[in-house]
């Protein structure tokens, strides 16, 4: 079973948070391709699909919401995995799901949304988002839960495994 993992990040954090769950899927046995959302030209030849965003001001990322558009009814036709990455701090706030996940979910008929708590690192960023950062207190500092991504991608792994090839692919 061929997987794609693809996450839209500005500053490499969610990316890592791709390649982990890419990783984790690949030593489950499954064939995987982790590629940026602009880098998807065509799900032809994927039986599923793990997809993600970092979160900036409560959304996902344009081009994360540019690949399901375009992709809408061929990711529709098999198992898709949803993550976002953004909330920060102990414990990680905000706590709430991106305002267009809900969205999202319905064209891709997403199995499962899954809010990791993300990273911030301050000499990666431009002016507004030190300002924003400062404005709202945001700590710095990695707050990624990787034990936590990497047992979703383990679950995804044994779903996937579990069941037929998605038609379609």
């Amino acid at each position: 079973m061929k997987v794609l993992v693809s996450a839209a990040s500005r500053h490499g954090a969610t990316a890592e948070i791709a390649r982990t769950i890419g990783e984790t899927l690949a030593e489950a046995g499954l064939e995987v391709v982790v590629l940026p959302p602009d880098a998807v030209t065509t799900l032809d030849g994927y039986d599923a699909a793990v997809l993600g965003s970092g979160i900036y001001i409560g959304h996902w990322m344009d081009t994360a919401k540019h690949l399901v558009e375009r992709h809408a009814a061929a990711l529709a036709s098999r198992p898709v995995w949803l993550f976002s990455s953004g909330p920060i701090g102990e414990p990680p706030k905000p706590e709430e799901d991106p305002a267009d996940v809900t969205e999202i979910i319905g064209t891709t008929h997403a199995r499962e949304h899954r809010l990791f708590a993300g990273k911030v690192d301050r000499a990666v960023l431009g002016l507004g988002e030190k300002v924003i950062l400062k404005a709202v207190r945001a700590p710095e500092g990695d707050f990624r839960p990787w034990d936590d991504v990497r047992e979703w991608a383990r679950g995804i792994a044994t779903a996937l495994k579990a069941e037929p090839a998605a038609a379609g692919a």
